[in-house]
């Protein structure tokens, strides 16, 4: 997709302030509105100007957008940086308010962002209540514990200009907490004005993808390299869980593939889940003349055809 330099479209410097954003704003606004204007291509100008506006006047996702830097030019392709959003927080119940803007909007603060419908999950959020995303390892996850987090606070200064508070909290993790959940942490949102109470901060988990498990719900999945005598004799191996290293038993005759279920070995929960382990049968290479000769050996000994259910 194509970067939108959204200052360049309101016709101001990065260093603008608020006020001038609204009145550059307006009078673009004005320029290209589909029922006055005059101007080739004034409705999708009028479109452009107000996707610029709804992010350059919300000093959170306008500081978002800074992070990106100044070296991108409209026109140029663009993929969001990994983590986009990450350590970002921002206020809550806002939805969804970019429907019908560009694919670049979307990618950056659509649903599917840390900017987008917050209110999904079935946590109910306040205008006070503030949200962020917090990264945590499938092991956190697992055991729980207490992080510490730093997260960045854009607010919007006297003198109309964007700056970024940073803050520092503990985090108490529960055990069995999943992918998407939300640890609420009352107080820790706006704070509070005159007599009104503060708002909470909710934080949505992510769990980071995990080198040998794959998570789904509270189950785990392994991969399990085997060899070809383990899996036709069978064999009791040493397979790695989240809590630890368990024997386990590989049946005789078993096949690539194969699913075998290890109980209660995934996250913990009522009820837990379990961890399921796919057997990958894998061939030694045939990289000496010994191990050449068992492999002709067993050509000429057994009668197998793995492609007799072709025929």
């Amino acid at each position: 997709m194509e970067f939108r330099d959204y200052y360049a479209v309101l016709g101001v410097g990065r260093t603008a302030t608020q006020d001038e954003i609204k009145k550059a704003y307006r009078r673009a606004a004005r320029r290209y509105h589909p029922d006055v204007s005059k101007e080739a291509n004034a409705e999708e100008k009028f479109k452009e100007v107000q996707e610029a506006y709804e992010v350059l006047k919300d000093p959170e996702k306008r500081a978002a957008y800074d992070q990106l830097g100044s070296e991108w030019r409209s026109g140029e392709q663009f993929r969001p940086p990994p983590n986009w959003g990450r350590d970002f927080e921002f206020r809550g119940g806002a939805g969804d308010s970019g429907r019908g803007f560009s694919d670049f909007f979307s990618s950056l603060f659509g649903g599917g962002s840390p900017f987008g419908d917050v209110g999904g999950g079935g946590a109910a959020y306040a205008a006070r209540d503030h949200h962020a995303r917090i990264d945590i390892e499938l092991e956190d996850a697992f055991r729980g514990g207490t992080r510490t987090i730093e997260l960045r606070r854009p607010r919007a200064t006297a003198d109309g200009h964007v700056a970024v508070d940073t803050h520092t909290l503990k985090v108490g993790i529960p055990a069995g907490v999943l992918d998407g959940q939300h640890i609420r942490l009352a107080g820790q949102g706006e704070p509070a004005q005159r007599s009104g109470p503060a708002g909470d901060l909710f934080l949505e988990v992510h769990i980071r993808p995990h080198r040998l498990f794959q998570l789904e719900g509270r189950d785990v999945s392994l991969t399990l390299p085997v060899a070809p005598w383990e899996a036709a004799l069978g064999a009791q191996l040493q397979v790695p869980t989240l809590g630890g290293p368990v024997d386990m038993r590989i049946p005789p005759g078993s096949q690539a593939g194969q699913k075998l279920r290890l109980r209660a070995r995934g996250l913990p929960g009522q009820p837990p889940g379990d961890q399921l382990v796919i057997l990958k049968v894998v061939l030694p290479a045939a990289d000496t003349p010994q191990a050449k000769a068992l492999y002709e050996q067993m050509r000429r000994d057994l009668a197998f055809d793995p492609r007799s259910h072709l025929k």
